[in-house]
């Protein structure tokens, strides 16, 4: 590795404060290139251990080897965030990297999306992941490996199931429901009920209130709340998976706009750092070249895209437009959805060769789709409800049947049907009572897929 690259740290602080970026502390450490791998794969330093984990840290090696993915960094943002750049960088490398992590850091700390979710917990993620992994392992002691993997199993299947419209600490819901109380809004009525000796009207009847009362899209809260036969441990484990996929969730909705600041951002402080010795500038720029440069080609489809080109460009064409301070504005208040929708002109989508061309026979490409609304939707389709099918609590029947219902209109997608018998099956295990999926075919018919604990 750079020896060099600390210190030209606080150089580069120096400057990008100078720009106006804004951040919380960064404590940047220097790690082999397996730990690397390691918490990119976990998505944090410290998480709670699974089979899962070991099966995606194969396929990044793989990946890695067939040179498909080099890891330079990975930042976690907090107060204070972290920032881990692969021991093989060199000094070129580090000094971009560095740059770019405060472009990130600039962000988590502004953007409205990650700073809700970081102000219910996810500032000290890093910390509360280590405490979660810690509880993890003393529960394997204490309980055996074979149950506490059937209760990680269940949950991280259903980790992309919660709701930011809702806190992160939740109550109950309200065991009663009050019927409201009859309007007096007449003067002789209100006279009468004033004088003494009125007959009192009797106080309103209360009923028990309906479990959930309203479609509930929060799976882990509502498992870890109400399953009948949970233990606390069991619902701990739930609401641990769930308090870190509020962290990961700002960071999977807002990917394109994160990582395109964070380029623009590198790319402006590399070309003001004056301090940068000229060969490792050069290197630099050229680093930056290959972390912008766009990956679709050929017969492709919007779907190839790099996030970090994509971005990256629509920043520059934002700031040359509008300027640095309409810039800020749209990172503090935009996610992926909005700032595709807004920024992403048909001009610019051509200009990139966003749209989905298609080789033919003379040599010449044809576009095939030009509508900058389905390439806008075709972007974003993985991106809806984190990635996931809208699913959501229906009703807990009288006999503690749990009923899901799938909102395929507003989804607008179908169902995996093995994939969903997996998950219910999961659901099923903690529920400890039977749980039904209520969904349409392919013909848009209704049907229930069913989990009996009856059944194995």
């Amino acid at each position: 590795m750079g020896q060099d690259w600390r210190g030209h740290v606080p150089q580069i602080e120096d400057l990008a404060r100078s720009l106006g970026l804004d951040w919380s502390p960064v404590i940047f450490d220097a790690v082999p290139d397996s730990f690397m791998t390691e918490i990119a794969v976990y998505g944090l330093p410290v998480r709670m251990p699974h089979w899962s984990f070991g099966a995606r840290y194969i396929y990044q090696l793989v990946q890695r080897h067939m040179g498909h993915s080099r890891l330079f960094e990975v930042v976690f943002p907090g107060n204070p965030g972290h920032a881990y750049l692969a021991a093989s960088n060199g000094l070129a490398e580090n000094v971009l990297v560095t740059a770019h992590v405060l472009g990130h850091a600039d962000f988590s700390k502004n953007n409205l999306l990650f700073r809700r979710c970081q102000e219910q917990g996810a500032l000290h993620i890093v910390e509360h992941a280590a405490t979660h992994a810690r509880q993890i392992e003393r529960n394997i002691e204490t309980y055996g490996q074979t149950a506490v993997e059937r209760i990680l199993d269940a949950a991280l299947s259903l980790e992309q199931y919660i709701d930011l419209d809702q806190a992160l600490r939740r109550e109950r819901y309200p065991e009663t429901l009050v019927a409201p109380k009859a309007r007096v809004d007449d003067e002789f009525r209100n006279r009468f009920a004033a004088l003494d000796g009125a007959p009192v009207a009797p106080e309103p009847r209360k009923r028990r209130a309906p479990i959930p009362p309203h479609p509930e899209r929060d799976l882990l809260w509502f498992i870890a709340t109400y399953a009948p036969e949970m233990e606390s441990w069991e619902r701990d484990i739930f609401l641990a998976v769930r308090e870190e996929s509020f962290y990961f969730y700002p960071v999977f909705a807002t990917q394109i706009m994160n990582e395109g600041w964070a380029s623009f951002w590198h790319a402006r402080l590399l070309r003001e750092a004056n301090f940068i010795p000229q060969e490792a500038y050069l290197d630099a720029i050229k680093c930056h070249s290959d972390v912008v440069r766009p990956i679709a080609a050929g017969e492709q489809s919007a779907l190839a895209v790099n996030p970090y080109h994509l971005g990256f460009t629509l920043w520059e064409e934002i700031v040359k437009r509008w300027g640095i301070d309409t810039a800020r504005q749209i990172r503090t208040e935009d996610d992926d959805f909005s700032f595709l929708r807004n920024h992403l002109t048909r001009e610019i989508a051509e200009d990139m060769g966003l749209f989905r061309y298609q080789r033919q026979l003379n040599g010449q490409a044809k576009v095939v789709a030009a509508d900058i609304e389905a390439l806008h939707e075709g972007l974003l389709m993985d991106k809806y409800n984190f990635g996931a099918p809208r699913v959501s609590v229906a009703e807990v029947r009288t006999d503690g049947t749990l009923v899901l219902q799938h909102d395929n209109q507003l989804d607008g997608r179908g169902l995996d049907v093995e994939r969903t018998r997996k998950v219910l099956d999961y659901v099923k295990s903690v529920w400890r009572r039977t749980v039904v999926l209520k969904t349409v075919d392919a013909a848009s018919k209704p049907v229930e897929i069913a989990a009996d604990p009856a059944i194995a």
